[in-house]
């Protein structure tokens, strides 16, 4: 069973996230800001991190920032999930070093399936199949 860290700061998305991840048999660990993320990482040790850009204490870009430092969690896949849903926002998270982008409201169907790329492919070959750019809405690529 994969685990899947989700840090997310809005109780409400990430209890619908937990659900999701849950009926597909995911094991999930939660986070509600950058600094719990950086703890949680060192308890758990995920197979895939679904991070909010705009977080308490450490905003997703400084966590993420911290996790490819660490020869542990350098190649780890981490998914931005973000409100901010404009082309240029897209870019600057995937510059930043995030994996993938999936912006919010979330659509459970591309939720899984990115997740699934990723962890059944493995971190290189879901990039290699574009599934940055099939994540996002069809008006962002």
């Amino acid at each position: 069973m994969s685990t899947i860290l989700v840090v997310e700061d809005n109780i409400l998305i990430r209890e619908l996230v937990r659900e999701i991840l849950e009926r597909e048999q995911y094991q999930v660990v939660e986070a509600c800001d950058g600094k719990d993320a950086l703890e949680k990482m060192e308890e758990s040790a995920p197979n895939l991190v679904l991070m909010d850009i705009q977080l308490p204490m450490l905003d997703g870009y400084a966590v993420l920032h911290q996790l490819r430092r660490d020869r542990r969690f350098h190649r780890l896949p981490v998914i931005a999930l973000t409100a901010y849903a404009m082309r240029s926002d897209q870019e600057k998270a995937l510059q930043a070093g995030f994996d993938s982008y999936l912006p919010k409201p979330i659509d459970r169907a591309a939720l899984l399936q990115l997740i699934r790329n990723f962890l059944v492919q493995g971190r290189n070959a879901a990039n290699k199949h574009s599934t940055r750019s099939s994540s996002a809405p069809a008006w962002l690529r």
